[in-house]
């Protein structure tokens, strides 16, 4: 009964208003996951790793500003001159739009209600890896409904658009900005626990968006391609995808097959295909994300 209700449920789409309204819930929680990072881990220690958040820290600390307001003095203008300059390439969405400035007032708003929490550590170097990775966390779930909780995003975007230099060098210059007048503040030592902040954030963003389920993508040259070719469909139970390549040398057609296993097929992948051709020609390399029947849904 389980089984079916789950395929059922894994055939039957959200409804579009359904999925609004959890895309509406992922911005909010990412928001909220950022906003306490913040007050508990990065605020406390001094840690400014790029962005407004960065930028509230120095400030909070230069000239006694609360980050709360500081934020939002930098996301609500930000987010106005992005609608005014970057106009229909803000994404090309209404819905974009309106979930990013969810994200731009209620983040500032939670890191204003919970700025009496207190510091989950006084280590400088755990606040920046935990802090760094709860912030990426959060950051994460936001991307993954499409969304931006502001801020340097779009003066990245603004600079993009107006300057022609890469979004991710936009982004790198800017957060390097907030990281380097850091230095000045508090100190070296701060900036560079502010780098590795920043870069646990990163990781952590691409570990959210593409997951822990690495697949494996093999790809096949082999003369028994029929052989082969039945032999995953039946026995590994995979699909298999005929391609047709053409050897470099003798320019000569040869059957190339690719197919996508989980980590725990490969063996058996390999074996199968060394039992049927030993002189196989076979490349197993990451699939970082795969979507489609098999596999995770998009």
């Amino acid at each position: 009964m389980m089984k079916q209700m789950k395929r059922r449920l894994d055939r039957e789409p959200l409804s579009p208003a359904l999925q609004i309204i959890l895309e509406f819930g992922h911005v909010l929680l990412g928001s909220a996951i950022v906003a306490v990072a913040f007050n508990i881990f990065l605020l406390p220690n001094q840690i400014a790793s790029g962005g407004v958040s960065g930028i509230s820290t120095i400030f909070r600390f230069a000239f006694g500003f609360e980050p709360a307001f500081t934020q939002w003095a930098f996301n609500i203008p930000l987010f106005l001159a992005g609608v005014l300059l970057l106009g229909g390439s803000l994404r090309g969405s209404i819905l974009y739009g309106m979930k990013t400035l969810t994200g731009t007032v209620f983040l500032p708003l939670v890191v204003l209600m919970t700025r009496g929490l207190e510091p989950a550590t006084t280590d400088p170097l755990l606040a920046a890896v935990f802090g760094g990775g709860c912030v990426g966390l959060g950051l994460g779930i936001v991307f993954r409904s499409n969304s931006s909780t502001g801020g340097t995003d779009l003066a990245a975007q603004i600079c993009t658009k107006y300057t022609g230099m890469s979004l991710g060098g936009s982004v790198f210059i800017l957060d390097g900005l907030v990281v380097v007048s850091s230095a000045f503040v508090f100190g070296f030592e701060f900036a560079l626990y502010a780098l590795i902040a920043l870069f646990t954030t990163g990781k952590t963003i691409d570990l959210v968006q593409t997951g822990l389920g690495y697949s494996k993508m093999a790809i096949i040259i082999s003369e028994y391609e029929e052989e082969l070719k039945q032999a995953i469909l039946t026995k590994v139970d995979r699909g298999v995808t005929k391609l047709v390549g053409y050897g470099g040398y003798t320019n000569d057609e040869r059957p190339v097959l690719m197919c996508v296993v989980g980590r725990n097929e490969v063996t058996k992948l390999t074996q199968i295909v060394q039992k049927i051709d030993p002189a196989a020609f076979v490349i197993v390399t990451n699939a970082s994300e795969v979507l489609g029947r098999g596999f995770k849904k998009n």
